[in-house]
């Protein structure tokens, strides 16, 4: 649009201005057509900024209008709006594609024909519903373009207009069969990560009993030894009475049977006969309590909790993982001569081994390492302390020590199972475990157990 085509310029007005100072007074006359020059320049000023405003809201708005349909078209969801009244105003493609309907033929229509006679006695009530709810999960089923259900999950949520009127709701919902199916790989992966989690776990016990083979081998080889020898002793000692008793049912005379009895060493052999027995059997006992316990350890743990000694296993422990290390540490072991506890002795033992190859595997590369633990009562619990000499454990790691596959080892050294394993047995028999930094240096875990 040309200014000159509807008004005239401004040496159009100056002419005209200019004719009629012939007939009017020169000094009013000039003035007022000046200024109403100004006032319609200052008008088509504001027209033309109006334009460019307008045209840039409506390019605006078509954009947000373009957006607004390509996220409709994109959603896989149904999306229904509906009035106050319960007709359609606006639905999307995924909708068309189920009814196979297209939106002209369903805007003006009662929502509620879109769905099976069940389903539609049920969204009735969703006008006057959601005047003070959301309904959320509603199980409905859509009449599908072939006749036939389709089973949808379906939200309702009001819609106001600007003035926080109510205006209508918006209905969406998701084909069941994809929540299913989603639900489904979900449970799948869920049964991976728990297969997933239980053979770690059991990687870490089977690579802690591992560590230990060596210091059970030689907690083995003591008794075993021993055994061997006595049996060896008794062997010989039973080849001698056989020959004495032999002697004496041929009916030898007496002096005879005094000079071999003398000669065989009867008297003594028989002297010795009950300490080798009984050498023998604590041999034997101490082998069947060392299996005993590696049984505990690698077992599954299913034993019922029990009042058991705590400072054997304790003991037992400690010598596991000490006689294995590459470096033995000093070991300074406070306790009192008898500490009953209530657990899983399966458990503890567990515990215990790994809290003690924790202390053992940091002061690795110490020159003078030292384990201390201290077990001791404390009302009505029984606190097993376990201290290295070690650097301790920097604060910003004390509340990160029992996640899962938390370590600072090096890759192939440590899964970073072995203290969260330890936790969770502390805690499912009632116990509790915790760590801290002990004031002369070095990491201090603390297990505390029910006491007897």
């Amino acid at each position: 649009m040309k200014m000159s085509d509807h008004q005239p310029g401004k040496s159009g007005l100056l002419e005209r201005v200019d004719a009629e100072r012939h007939f009017t007074d020169p000094g009013n006359g000039e003035a007022a057509w000046i200024e109403v020059i100004q006032k319609m320049d200052e008008v088509y000023a504001d027209l033309v900024r109006y334009q460019v405003e307008l045209e840039e809201k409506n390019s605006a708005l078509e954009e947000a209008q373009r957006f607004i349909e390509s996220v409709q078209r994109s959603m896989t969801d149904v999306l229904i709006v509906c009035g106050i009244n319960g007709r359609i105003q606006q639905v999307n493609r995924a909708l068309e594609e189920i009814t196979g309907k297209s939106a002209r033929q369903l805007v003006g229509k009662p929502f509620a024909t879109l769905f099976e006679d069940e389903s539609r006695k049920l969204v009735a009530y969703f006008p006057e519903k959601i005047r003070s709810e959301t309904l959320y999960d509603c199980e409905v089923s859509l009449i599908g373009s072939d006749g036939r259900p389709a089973p949808l999950a379906m939200n309702c949520s009001s819609r106001f207009d600007h003035e926080g009127r109510l205006v209508g709701m918006v209905l969406i919902g998701r084909p069941v069969g994809e929540l299913r199916r989603a639900y489904k790989d979900l449970h799948a992966t869920h049964n991976e990560l728990q297969h997933a989690q239980q053979q770690l776990v059991h990687a870490e016990k089977m690579a802690s009993l591992g560590r230990l083979v060596a210091g059970v081998a030689h907690e083995l080889n003591n008794p075993i030894s021993f055994v061997f020898g006595n049996m060896h002793a008794l062997k010989r000692y039973g080849s001698s009475i056989t020959h004495y008793f032999n002697a004496l049912h041929s009916g030898d005379d007496e002096t005879k049977l005094r000079k071999l009895r003398d000669d065989l060493r009867i008297d003594k052999i028989l002297g010795d006969m009950g300490s080798l027995i009984d050498g023998t059997l604590e041999g034997a006992e101490r082998v069947r309590d060392i299996v005993q316990d590696l049984r505990r350890f690698s077992g599954n743990h299913r034993e019922a909790p029990q009042r058991f000694e705590l400072c054997p296993v304790v003991r037992t422990s400690v010598e596991w993982v000490v006689k294995a290390a590459r470096r033995k540490p000093e070991v300074v072991l406070q306790m009192a001569e008898s500490l009953e506890v209530v657990g899983n002795k399966g458990f503890v033992h567990q515990i215990l081994v790994n809290l003690v190859q924790n202390a053992v595997d940091v002061m690795e590369n110490l020159p003078t390492p030292r384990l201390f633990l201290r077990c001791f009562r404390e009302g009505d619990k029984v606190i097993v302390e376990v201290r290295d000499s070690g650097p301790g454990i920097p604060r910003e790691n004390l509340m990160r020590v029992f996640d899962p596959f938390f370590t600072t080892k090096e890759v192939g050294k440590g899964t970073g199972l072995g203290l969260y394993i330890s936790y969770g047995l502390a805690t499912d028999q009632g116990g509790d475990l915790r760590v801290g930094n002990h004031p002369d240096g070095g990491a201090l875990f603390s297990l505390s157990l029910k006491a007897a």
